[in-house]
């Protein structure tokens, strides 16, 4: 069965609103932004849990890397719960090691610039009899998964997990399309999530402190409300705004904020 993506299907009317919705969040609010997308995609697609992450290419990685050179910077689950953010830090540390499983290398291969894959349709059999799809599938509570791969650039890639209880039935081919055709339209939406933490375009990625004070200024908050908000002094406020200036490789707050229009560069 194949997904209709006629614009008058009432199918179709919940991915529609959903980026609506995404469109009206402020650039200041990405962090609400990305927990609603995760959000609504756990109730469209009736699942359990969601991961959304960031790998990046290492700029010169071992011709024996199973991996390619791909390893990940940033990770966020929308519902944390210890056992799952565990399950992510372990896999996490697994990825900067030389123990990587056969799921996290197929994960990695490949140069599609957008790619959906069912997790039942990737493993071979006998993968599921082993350790790594026990502790971080059926020991923090998951069965089955859907991925998405989206490219940003040749060394910046978005990845998505949805994952699926032993309770609800696996994954089929629908839910992969439906999936996919809500995220083939949302390279925006995480090029701004990039933007948001330094990535994509600065020099260097931005410090937690960092990336507070650049949310305020794109917000249209002053240096002095800024600083007032993060209970911080106005020159340590200053220092990060000339830091993040200096990263992104403008000199004003106007030219900051064009970058999230697609103005520079």
């Amino acid at each position: 069965m194949h997904l209709s993506t006629d614009p008058i299907d009432p199918l179709n009317q919940d991915v529609y609103a959903l980026w609506d919705q995404l469109a009206d969040f402020s650039v200041a609010d990405s962090d609400a932004a990305l927990t609603h997308l995760l959000s609504a995609l756990r109730t469209m697609l009736s699942a359990r849990n969601v991961l959304w992450g960031v790998v990046v290419r290492l700029p010169s990685p071992k011709r024996t890397d199973p991996l390619l050179g791909w390893r990940p910077r940033l990770v966020r689950v929308l519902d944390p719960i210890p056992a799952v953010a565990a399950s992510v830090q372990k896999q996490y540390d697994t990825l900067w090691s030389d123990e990587v499983d056969l799921s996290q290398i197929l994960s990695m291969s490949g140069d599609e610039p957008f790619r959906v894959r069912l997790l039942f349709e990737t493993l071979p059999p006998e993968w599921f009899k082993g350790k790594h799809y026990r502790r971080h599938y059926l020991d923090v509570g998951f069965a089955d998964s859907i991925s998405v791969r989206i490219a940003l650039n040749d060394d910046l890639r978005i990845r998505l997990f949805v994952f699926r209880d032993a309770q609800q039935p696996r994954f089929t081919a629908q839910d992969g399309q439906r999936l996919g055709f809500v995220m083939r339209a949302l390279r925006w939406f995480h090029r701004q999530q990039l933007l948001s933490h330094g990535l994509l375009i600065a020099n260097a990625p931005l410090t937690p402190a960092e990336r507070r004070v650049l949310l305020g200024l794109l917000a249209g908050d002053t240096e002095r409300q800024i600083a007032q908000k993060l209970e911080q002094s106005p020159n340590t406020t200053h220092f990060h705004v000339k830091s993040i200036y200096a990263k992104f490789a403008v000199r004003s707050r106007q030219s900051l904020a064009a970058l999230w229009l697609g103005r520079l560069r």
